[in-house]
């Protein structure tokens, strides 16, 4: 999962189920699960779904949808998005059924079970009111119902039975004909009904796991597909108003993806790889949680529509570059905790710091080594993580936060797994650059890993580290001794000292919401939202002549809001130089009006930068560090 902050301030926060009575839908293959569900027969943002299972040859039968979901780290309860559950008998009479917890459903009777059937409430719309009463699916792991967009991340609407784990699923989708439809699951079947103007489409999935991994959507939508070296990418867009389409952004993507794949390159894992995008309209039906969720061998990905051309693209480099490199971590290296995951009851691997730590420094990396971005840039990228990672637990056990992740205090820590965790790759990816003398570096390392394991064969979670330094070097094992399991925090400047790197203090470039890594703005229930302390050292603002405690009452000619705040300072966030803005500020009850066209707004801070005296040691080190 990649989380995009792009600016978030803590603001306190018709058809029914078709009847069977009379038929049979007995599975003739006791192998597959056979599930249906109709897009068509949508009541109320509520999609219909019967499952049969065939017969069961006991009783006590156990139904559960997903408690967690891979790549989420986060209770997300998938059970209570669902209504109206039923069992049915072979003889079309509905059965005793007992509902033991939020995800979980038993039927006694489970020998006369013939289906089920239930309603699917989507996410995106619970998401923004608050969720029911627990927490709710970020928003690319959730499920979107709406007359011209379905996002179904199939685990919001399709269980498991415990006793039929590695059963196989056939699934079909019934939706208007006129809808556009991708996922990667493969197609066994279509069968349109003119009478109603629908299609069914069949697909076939070998596992549960299987129905998890590998998303859809559905609806009005704009696709493109690309060769990337012999993986075919498929780019699925949803844009409410039209802003943006997969056409507009195929160029970007597949130029991304080129150089990722010529990074990575001889390490493949999948002939297909998906991106479905959906952009939010930013109503108050709309999801916020900006982002993306990973799966083995696709990305669903959520971002504000309103968006310009230039920022969303440059956001998509960052997010899908992240979502791709899983497929070398989870998919090709990962542990017993992944391989065999309990969707009820899971158990976390140590190491976060390499499944979304390592994948998030290959995602900056692969930038610089590849011409993406300069030098500069880099440096820049990683003394941002640097900051915001001080700002987190510098002091915590990565191993011990991501074996823990959903308990608190480790949970609030999650987010530094694509700060410090990133930056643990990198300070890995230069130790073995020193010690093979530029030869070697993290992604040779993930190589050897995945050519020993792979996608199917999972390594002992206790015994990665030994795994690891029978194939580096004695600093290795002493660096993740000392900085990933224990609580020691990392001498940066050590480590780009041997790059012939120093940091130099003087102004740097900063955004209009953030000085470096510290937000400018806050906000409260009784002032509203308000510039604070950190605005004389932004300056944009100085310029303009704020001063903390002005009170931020209108941008563009929005109200301001604790509701819409976040929404708003995503907005602001993406402002270029050159951007024409209004903003309304009350101070000590006077308005103040600010119309201006912005500035490069700068700061105090530190800067990586090579060193004069940098011998040729440390140059040549740099040089294959960043270039190969």
């Amino acid at each position: 999962m990649r989380l995009k902050i792009l600016a978030i301030i803590a603001l306190a926060l018709l058809l029914a189920v078709p009847s069977y009575a009379g038929t049979t839908l007995n599975n003739q293959d006791n192998n597959n699960i056979d599930i249906t569900i109709n897009l068509s027969a949508t009541e109320n943002d509520r999609v219909p779904v019967t499952v049969n299972p065939g017969r069961f040859q006991k009783d006590n039968v156990t139904y559960r949808l997903p408690k967690v979901v891979q790549g989420t780290y986060s209770v997300s309860d998938f059970g209570k998005f669902v209504e109206d559950f039923k069992a049915i008998d072979y003889s079309g009479n509905e059965l005793e059924f007992t509902k033991t917890d939020t995800n979980t459903w038993v039927i006694p009777n489970g020998s006369e079970l013939d289906y089920i059937t239930y309603y699917v409430n989507d996410t995106f719309d619970i998401e923004t009111m608050g969720g029911l009463g627990g927490d709710t699916p970020f928003s690319p792991a959730g499920t979107n119902i709406e007359e011209d967009n379905y996002v179904l991340n199939l685990h919001g609407f399709i269980g498991y039975f415990d006793s039929l784990k590695n059963s196989a699923y056939n699934l079909d989708v019934t939706a208007p004909a006129d809808f556009v439809r991708t996922s990667a699951l493969e197609t066994t079947a279509e069968k349109e009904n003119t009478e109603f103007n629908t299609v069914t489409t069949s697909y076939y999935a070998p596992r549960y796991f299987d129905i998890t991994d590998n998303p859809m959507m559905y609806g009005k939508l704009s696709v493109e597909e690309f060769d990337l070296s012999g993986i075919k990418v498929v780019l699925s867009v949803f844009s409410p108003n039209g802003m943006h389409s997969a056409t507009s952004l195929k160029e970007t993507m597949a130029t991304m993806m080129q150089a990722q794949k010529t990074y990575l390159g001889d390490l493949d894992s999948t002939p297909r790889y998906d991106i479905y995008l959906y952009l939010s309209e930013g109503t108050p039906e709309s999801p916020k949680g900006f982002g993306a969720l990973e799966h083995h061998t696709s990305t669903v990905v959520v971002m504000p529509e309103a968006i310009p051309a230039e920022g969303l693209s440059e956001s998509l480099i960052d997010i899908v570059s992240h979502e791709f490199f899983h497929i070398v971590s989870p998919l090709s290296i990962h542990s017993e905790d992944v391989h065999y995951f309990d969707y009820h009851e899971p158990t976390f691997s140590k190491h976060l710091w390499m499944y979304e730590g390592v994948t998030e420094y290959f995602a900056n990396h692969f930038q610089v080594y590849e011409g993406l971005i300069s030098e500069e840039e880099f440096y820049a990228n990683m003394m941002g993580k640097i900051q915001t990672s001080r700002m987190m637990n510098d002091s915590m056990s990565f191993t011990e936060m991501s074996e823990n992740v959903l308990a608190q205090p480790y949970a609030r820590q999650y987010y530094n797994v694509y700060q410090k965790g990133a930056l643990i790759g990198m300070c890995i990816d230069i130790l073995m650059r020193e010690e093979s003398d530029g030869q070697r570096g993290i992604l040779s390392l993930m190589k050897e890993l995945s050519n020993k394991y792979g996608k199917n064969k999972p390594f002992e979670d206790d015994s990665l580290f030994d795994e690891i330094t029978a194939l580096t070097y004695p600093s290795i094992r002493e660096f993740l001794d000392t900085h990933v399991a224990g609580t020691t925090p990392i001498d940066y400047d050590a480590f780009f000292a041997k790059m012939g790197l120093e940091f130099v203090s003087g102004q740097v470039e900063t955004n209009y919401i953030q000085n470096g890594a510290a937000l400018i703005v806050e906000g409260d229930p009784i002032r509203g939202v308000f510039f604070n302390d950190q605005v004389a050292n932004n300056s944009f603002w100085a310029e303009q002549g704020v001063q903390s405690g002005d009170v931020i009452k209108a941008v563009d000619g929005v109200e301001l809001t604790m509701e819409n705040a976040n929404d708003i300072f995503q907005k602001v966030y993406m402002w270029q130089p050159g951007t024409e803005i209004s903003v309304k500020l009350e101070r000590e009850g006077e308005e103040v009006l600010i119309e201006t066209t912005t500035t490069q707004s700068y700061t105090t801070g530190s800067s990586l930068q090579p060193k004069e005296d940098a011998t040729e040691v440390q140059v040549n080190l740099r040089k294959a560090w960043l270039k190969g």
